[in-house]
């Protein structure tokens, strides 16, 4: 029998997370990289931190679910991706496979370096201190600053291909490629660009 040990994992069985490399280090705690043959926890991160033992490719399709939320309230109907994680998975994959063809690297590393170009390491928080309320600027925390880059790269890539001929798994390979660049188009880049002018001017 073989061991458990020397199984090799691969994202949708195609995709080697074992060389993938976090260059922030303030994200590496936060972004799970551990192989999984199927990525579905089915709920079971309620624990403290559980986010963190949530693989990051599952997480970006949970955010998939979620496009059309804006500030709490669930403003656009996006047919194309909904609750079903079958279709949600398949948006993934097909902006993977788009990815892979056009920068010849792995998607799940490109994923992680958009990541890090996107996630704001400042924003702005309301103080309130004898009746007057004002802005402060606040370090955000490693697992806020992924949720914040994967929630700017979907809803970038669903307002992109929302009412458009373009499929939202086009956008959303577009938008991560931008942000891995750090392209100053890609919506998540200007959305952290944005955050950090605002904290800088709350200091």
């Amino acid at each position: 029998m073989v061991e458990a040990t020397n199984l090799k994992f691969k994202i949708f069985d195609k995709y080697d997370v074992s060389e993938i490399t976090v260059k922030d280090l303030g994200l590496q705690s936060a972004i799970n990289l551990e192989p999984r043959l199927i990525l579905k926890s089915a709920g079971r991160n309620v624990s403290k931190f559980g986010q963190t033992k949530v693989n990051i490719v599952e997480r970006l399709m949970n955010k998939i679910a979620i496009a059309g939320h804006r500030n709490k309230k669930h403003r656009i109907e996006v047919g194309s991706s909904t609750g079903k994680y079958t279709r949600n998975m398949r948006i993934v994959l097909e902006a993977f496979e788009i990815i892979e063809k056009k920068t010849q690297k792995n998607p799940v590393q490109v994923l992680v370096d958009a990541i890090e170009n996107s996630a704001p390491r400042d924003e702005v928080t309301i103080i309130e201190y004898g009746g007057a309320r004002y802005p402060q600027a606040v370090d955000v925390s490693p697992i806020r600053r992924v949720n914040q880059a994967l929630k700017h790269l979907v809803h970038g890539s669903s307002d992109k291909s929302f009412g458009k001929k373009k499929k939202f798994s086009q956008a959303l390979a577009e938008e991560i490629m931008l942000a891995a660049d750090n392209n100053g188009e890609s919506v998540s880049v200007k959305k952290k660009k944005e955050s950090e002018a605002q904290a800088d001017s709350a200091r």
